[in-house]
């Protein structure tokens, strides 16, 4: 039993790997290395690393002489990681126990990923316990909802035709949208100099029904929320009439996808 919700586990990580990371997760993965500062032969721990294409991209940047870490309390994410990547060091676990020592890493980074935290306090501590003194986060979490585009006409489609929890889920990933919430988090768990930085990127999916399919047969699954197939085709039907604007001549779906990506620094003591 246990092997096949390993089995199930994978086939979810595959499938995130082949469309979510292209479709939104990829572009953000040199602008988070870049404000984290990443470079020729520095340590890096990549933080709730998914199948890890930060991971990938920061070791393309330090190098022979750098070294590079991913942790990730999923195990069919890091089986992915680990056929995608195999050199890399990775580790199942939770941010708010990363399995490191004391000032470990040069930069820490964490894509897309503290949203999710159970107590994303003692995970921001944790990372700046395993950097440098003077070492550099960057942590990367999603604009508000309301200043997004496509996601909140599927959050209310969600919301009418398949209830709250529903639309829950798809609501948990923009939750740390407020810039000035945002940075008092950082300051209250100890990191320097915070700043934050807003950018827009871009959301390419093949199709409406893929976007949509991914996020009803995968992301509200991981989120508990599971939906019968009746309500699943009634929600892909009206997600083609609902999200049209978003339907480019060749019938893939485009739109903005803006994020934060916060900086701070360890302390020097």
């Amino acid at each position: 039993m246990q092997d096949a919700n390993l089995e199930e586990q994978i086939a979810g990580a595959r499938a995130y790997e082949n469309l979510h990371v292209p479709a939104l997760f990829q572009q953000w993965c040199p602008w988070v290395l870049d404000a984290a500062g990443v470079g020729v032969g520095d340590r890096v721990l990549d933080v709730a690393c998914g199948t890890g294409a930060l991971a990938r991209e920061a070791a393309t940047r330090v190098g022979g002489g750098g070294f590079v870490a991913g942790v990730d309390p999923g195990r069919g994410m890091l089986a992915v990681a680990k056929e995608l990547a195999p050199a890399i060091e990775w580790k199942e676990a939770a941010a708010e126990s990363l399995p490191f020592p004391d000032r470990s890493f040069d930069s820490v980074c964490c894509q897309f990923g503290l949203m999710f935290f159970t107590d994303r306090s003692q995970a921001l501590r944790e990372m700046i316990r395993v950097l440098k003194p003077g070492g550099k986060l960057a942590v990367a979490v999603w604009d508000s909802l309301e200043n997004s585009d496509a996601y909140p006409i599927e959050v209310e489609l969600l919301q009418r035709l398949a209830g709250e929890a529903a639309a829950n889920a798809l609501r948990a990933p923009f939750v740390l949208g407020d810039k000035g919430a945002l940075t008092a988090l950082f300051e209250d768990s100890g990191v320097e100099s915070v700043g934050v930085t807003t950018r827009n990127g871009t959301g390419r999916f093949p199709s409406i029904r893929t976007m949509v399919e991914a996020d009803l047969r995968g992301w509200l699954p991981v989120m508990g929320v599971f939906l019968n197939e009746e309500q699943i085709e009634g929600i892909l039907e009206e997600a083609e009439r609902s999200l049209a604007d978003y339907r480019t001549e060749e019938g893939r779906v485009v739109f903005n996808a803006s994020a934060h990506i916060v900086t701070g620094l360890a302390g020097t003591v």
